[in-house]
Parts: structure tokens; sequence; C-alpha cells
């Protein structure tokens, strides 16, 4: 069965809540687990999305106070959600420059960039607290399809180590997170996968 298309106002709501519940889910001592990214504890999975994507924003003239992760994780990522879906709620027509990514809507740009973002940094996060997510394998195998004819300039970028191998036979989900560059089967304690690079460093 296919999901109806989201507005990209419906999808942030959708991706942002699932990370929210991952978020709201952590203990104190869990901030400092490793994740799968290189050199990344679980807080460095929020604190990332948080400054680029507020970063990010200035190209359409939106400048967010910022926010100290460290000092509370769950508080900020709760106001940096609010604040980002007041701006898809209302995108009053705003465009985004970014040299990455050219002129697009702003809505759009945060959807293509951002939400993605939030989307593929849930396995992260999920997987340093201990967790087996589950990105949705229909959308998952709709991404690595999209990813795969553009393989060559996504490695050149720097925004994605080098594939993992994996099973012909193995899932979408873990196909696509091999693509990018995490190991599958990664397991706290196990260290970092090899990605070099998260994803949408470059644009950031």
């Amino acid at each position: 069965m296919t999901s109806a298309p989201q507005s990209p106002a419906q999808q942030h709501a959708h991706d942002a809540a699932r990370f929210t519940e991952l978020v709201r889910s952590a203990s104190a001592a869990d901030w400092t687990r490793s994740s799968p990214v290189a050199g990344w504890t679980a807080l460095d999975v929020v604190q990332h999305l948080v400054e680029w994507s507020r970063g990010f924003l200035m190209g359409a003239g939106i400048d967010l106070p910022a926010l100290d992760v460290a000092a509370d994780p769950v508080a900020a990522w709760e106001q940096h959600v609010t604040d980002i879906q007041a701006v898809l709620d209302d995108p009053a027509g705003r465009v985004l420059s970014n040299p990455h990514t050219g002129d697009k809507p702003v809505d759009e740009a945060i959807d293509q960039f951002y939400t993605a973002d939030v989307w593929m940094h849930s396995w992260d996060l999920a997987k340093a607290l201990g967790r087996e997510p589950d990105l949705g394998q229909e959308r998952c195998s709709a991404v690595l399809a999209a990813m795969e004819p553009m393989e060559q300039l996504l490695r050149d970028s720097g925004q994605f180590g080098p594939a993992v191998p994996v099973d012909h036979d193995a899932s979408p989900q873990d196909r696509l997170i091999a693509f990018i560059g995490r190991d599958p089967a990664w397991r706290p304690g196990d260290g970092a996968s090899r990605t070099s690079v998260p994803a949408r460093d470059a644009v950031g």
C-alpha cells in the first residue's frame, strides 16, 4: 500500500515526532553513548540537527536564536521542532538561497534537506540508545532508488562515507543504511561505522 504524499509541514510533523520520542526516552546518562557516526555521541546527533538547520535557514532571512542543546537536550530539541514547524506552517513565500542548493522555496528546502536528515539520523539516535529503528521499508526503497544514480556525485561531495557491503537479500532499510556508510548491524560498543561525514553536513 502506497502512502499518500504529504506536504512539507506534514512530513516534518511526522518525522520530528518520531525523533522527539527517541529524545524524550533518553536518560541523562544516555547522551554520552556512542553513535554509529564516527566521533559522535547521541547528544552530537541532536546537536547536529539543531545547529546546522538553524544556520541553513539564515539563507531565507530566518534568524532563529541559538539553543543550548548540551544543557538540556530535550528542551532544546522540542523548541527547535516548534521553531521549524512554525516556518513550515507559514512559509510566507520565502525563498532560501544557499550556495550548495541554489534558490528554493523555504518549505521545499527544509523538506528536501533538513526533514530528510531528521529521518535518516533517527536511525543513528535509535541505535545509540540501543533501540531497533524502523524507517519504513517502502520509503527506504524509494530514497535508495533516487540516490543510487547519483552515487559518485554523493561520494565526491564528502557527504557520505564508503558504502558498507550487505547481503544481496538485505532489507531496503539495511541497504539504504549501508549505502550511506553505516553498518546496519552496528550496536553500542561496536565503535563507529565507516561514515566519514554525516548526511547533509555539506549543505549546512
